[in-house]
């Protein structure tokens, strides 16, 4: 509706999967990284929080699709699973030759795939998302996954991802045992306001702007109000360009965006609105090996692997 008053190509912020408008800051490569690094080296298990809309989904796919096909992943997100239809779902996931009729054959099963992966030089990696959904039973069922070795080598690296509450979560007596065993966390924070202007000019950038349709002034009020949260500026960019439209502006104003934030029932935000951060308290991320240190790829999806790929890598939500 709004793409030819700016003269754009296409929308340019949706909700979108897309990897061309894939733009990370300093602190998603730096998560990026340290995650990355945590996975090639086998550390086990990986821990990544953040508030809602601050990337985790983006970071987690671009961090899928930098990895060597060497690396079999699955993502798992239902915490309403039944136990029995949790090892189904991960039998699924990792493609086994059969669905396992109870714990004891999935668990036979399972040990011969990681095996067989580990002879053949692949790592595998299950993702639990939304981990904060998780309750303590089904987190004890992951944690005994990892029991699994060979020769005193880990099999399966399990990485949790959820928002800040499953600090909470972890820090409980009974969960003592899977708080010990995380080696390497990560939170992911919000943009900054110069980060936040950076994200919304390289958006609009691949949508087709030649000129900046945002006034700094503008950009201000977007951090304002979305606090740095990439998927707030998404919304609160989208309608402001819908609402400039409507009223024939030339550019988006700080005006505009206050109208938006109004109507969207959008309040500014304050560091005291968010979910308070504990730390995880475990071993300090060793120092990573340069060879270890990735340059930022250009990542995307990988849902599902190209023919020929050793990978797997699916959803289960």
């Amino acid at each position: 509706m709004y793409l030819r008053h700016f003269q754009l190509r296409e929308k340019p912020f949706e909700i979108t999967t897309d990897s061309r408008f894939l733009w990370l800051g300093e602190k998603h490569q730096e998560a990026f990284a340290t995650l990355r690094y945590g996975i090639l080296d086998n550390k086990g298990f990986l821990l990544l929080t953040g508030d809602v809309g601050t990337g985790k989904t983006t970071l987690i796919n671009a961090l899928i699709n930098s990895l060597d096909d060497e690396v079999i992943v699955a993502r798992i997100s239902d915490p309403d699973l039944s136990l029995g239809d949790f090892f189904k779902t991960i039998g699924s996931a990792f493609q086994l030759p059969r669905q396992p009729e109870n714990k004891g054959e999935f668990l036979e099963l399972f040990r011969e795939f990681l095996e067989q992966a580990y002879e053949e030089g692949d790592q595998v990696l299950l993702i639990i998302d939304e981990a904060q959904r998780f309750r303590h039973e089904m987190l004890e069922e992951i944690r005994l996954l990892s029991n699994i070795e060979k020769e005193h080598a880990k099999l399966l690296n399990i990485f949790f991802v959820g928002q800040n509450e499953f600090h909470d979560t972890i820090l409980k007596p009974e969960n003592r045992a899977i708080r010990q065993r995380i080696t390497v966390n990560y939170c992911l924070n919000r943009l900054s306001e110069e980060e936040t202007a950076s994200y919304i000019s390289h958006r609009l950038k691949i949508a087709g702007a030649e000129r900046d349709i945002f006034t700094a002034e503008a950009v201000r009020e977007v951090h304002l109000f979305s606090g740095g949260a990439p998927r707030l500026i998404n919304i609160i960019c989208d309608r402001a360009l819908l609402t400039g439209f409507v009223d024939e502006k030339e550019s988006i104003d700080r005006d505009i965006i206050r109208e938006c934030a109004t109507e969207l029932e959008i309040i500014p935000y304050t560091p005291r609105n968010r979910t308070a951060e504990k730390p995880v308290p475990n071993r300090k991320t060793p120092r990573r090996p340069d060879k270890l240190r990735p340059t930022m790829p250009d990542p995307g999806l990988k849902f599902p692997p190209a023919a020929g790929k050793k990978a797997v890598a699916w959803d289960f939500s």
